[in-house]
């Protein structure tokens, strides 16, 4: 597991969160609910870990919608802070361009 994923899981069990605006549009765009995606964070699986990303540590990684089918959160923290978790994006991953498991590209 990323040290990017342990921190941001750690930060979303206190609540220290949040959604940011394109976040927010792509969860409606893929018909996503944000608890959904919150509370699958536990179980997520890393995907791509961006560690040194100029905006902030960030994670790609794999979780279950309510009906378990495959969805790509992109996790982070901002630069220079130490919180809060913030949900940069979420959406259904193309299996046209994601191998049968969705953690590798084609």
């Amino acid at each position: 597991m990323s040290d990017t994923l342990k921190l941001v899981q750690e930060l979303a069990g206190k609540g220290q969160l949040r959604i940011s605006d394109h976040g927010y549009n792509e969860l409606a765009a893929d018909g996503l609910l944000a608890d959904e995606i919150i509370a699958g964070l536990d179980s997520a699986i890393m995907v791509e870990d961006y560690p040194t990303y100029r905006k902030g540590p960030c994670v790609l990684v794999l979780q279950r919608d309510a009906a378990g089918s495959p969805v790509h959160a992109l996790w982070g923290i901002p630069a220079g802070a130490t919180e809060p978790a913030v949900l940069i994006t979420a959406y259904r991953p193309d299996p046209t361009k994601w191998d049968a498991s969705f953690q590798r590209r084609r």
